[in-house]
């Protein structure tokens, strides 16, 4: 226990969460992983559980508890070994939901926020488009007002929870010739005439729905706007952050897992007469990964305790997604190799533990555009805030 940051209450949770998903969950990777798909069950259980509404409002049927238990939440997820899986459960809860709680109104939260804690609706957030990638206020997507109605026109791609989820928080320009100032965030059904999806074929998370969903004169009424029209941009740079930290965690709980793995294979392994964990090469470089990852969760421990406290942390989140994501890449990599052919089978976890982790240094901002973000704060000295 890192009493620092848990209490006894924590790892009480983390140990009733690893048992929950050692029972209910990990039974049925390997079908989710070779079918694309996470049945719809398990959602249900996880809203029973309350794992969808660890930092909810209680008003509507949250938990209201600190950020460790989502730190909890997302390193075990990690220690399953699919990706895909943890993917669709942490974009449904932190990334959708904390849409729909930040700017969603009281009708909006009753009826998409209580559902979705409650494990009983599916959200997944539409930000990035195919000719857009990290340039958010490059976006093509418009929401013209028409009366009392808006029109949805345009594409989204790489979408988690893209073609089984029940709603979908859109980001879209409500006025296109504002690059920034003219963005919104709307909340639509999944069956409103004029959405289509089309799943995409990854190289990791497997398990998971990713789609390109388009929006053909996709009307919705004026209500489903969420928040203030034309703040959409700084609605979701302020939530860029817990994403970024998000996935630092998930990275240095992956990291973790396969150097524990390897760490108990090479005590079992033998060769030359010994077993592999006596052999000074393959010691030094365990030391070697197991520092690098003890260095990352350190960090994102208390990035999650300042985020926590209600401190703007994106400078420091989006260090950690750089720097975590890079790590946890390297390290399964060696983490593979020092599992010598088996690492390259896949009845062994390490191969799909590296196809699942590329996709950290892509997802929620590349690492490219995360090294200039950070540069613009550190050497130009521009100051990010939240939207007021």
């Amino acid at each position: 226990m890192n009493s620092m940051y848990f209490t006894e209450e924590h790892e009480a949770f983390r140990q009733s969460f690893r048992d929950f998903l050692q029972k209910e969950v990990v039974p049925h990777i390997d079908k989710w992983e070779k079918e694309g798909t996470v049945e719809r069950f398990i959602w249900k259980k996880f809203g029973e559980m309350g794992y969808f509404g660890l930092n909810q409002p209680e008003e509507y049927g949250g938990l209201g508890l600190d950020l460790f238990y989502t730190v909890i939440f997302l390193e075990e997820l990690q220690k399953i070994n699919s990706g895909g899986f943890a993917a669709n459960m942490w974009a449904h809860a932190y990334l959708a939901m904390t849409h729909v709680n930040k700017e969603g109104d009281d009708r909006i939260k009753r009826e998409y926020l209580t559902p979705s804690i409650e494990g009983d609706k599916i959200g997944c957030l539409c930000i990035t488009e195919p000719f857009g990638g990290s340039d958010v206020a490059g976006m093509r997507t418009t929401a013209i007002k028409k009366g009392d109605t808006y029109v949805i026109n345009g594409s989204k791609t790489f979408i988690t929870n893209g073609v089984y989820s029940d709603y979908l928080v859109v980001a879209a320009k409500t006025n296109p010739e504002d690059k920034h100032k003219g963005m919104s965030i709307f909340i639509v059904d999944r069956d409103t005439p004029g959405i289509s999806s089309t799943k995409l074929d990854k190289l990791g998370w497997r398990a998971s729905d990713t789609a390109e969903i388009a929006f053909d004169n996709v009307v919705i009424p004026a209500e489903s706007l969420m928040g203030e029209e034309g703040k959409g941009f700084p609605y979701i740079m302020q939530h860029f952050a817990l994403e970024r930290l998000v996935m630092g965690i998930n990275a240095h709980a992956r990291a973790e897992y396969a150097v524990d793995y390897v760490v108990q294979y090479m005590s079992e392994r033998e060769a030359f007469g010994k077993t592999l964990d006596k052999f000074q090469a393959l010691r030094h470089k365990v030391a070697e990964m197991a520092s690098r990852v003890d260095m990352c969760r350190e960090y994102n421990y208390s990035i999650a305790k300042r985020l926590n406290d209600g401190i703007y942390v994106v400078k420091e989140a989006s260090m950690s997604k750089l720097l975590s994501t890079k790590m946890a890449d390297e390290v399964i990599y060696d983490a593979l190799q020092l599992l010598g052919g088996y690492g390259y089978m896949e009845e062994y976890p390490m191969a799909r533990l590296l196809r699942d982790s590329r996709l950290g240094p892509i997802g929620g901002g590349t690492s490219e555009i995360l090294k200039e973000i950070i540069a613009k704060m550190v050497i130009d000295k521009k100051e990010y805030r939240p939207a007021t």
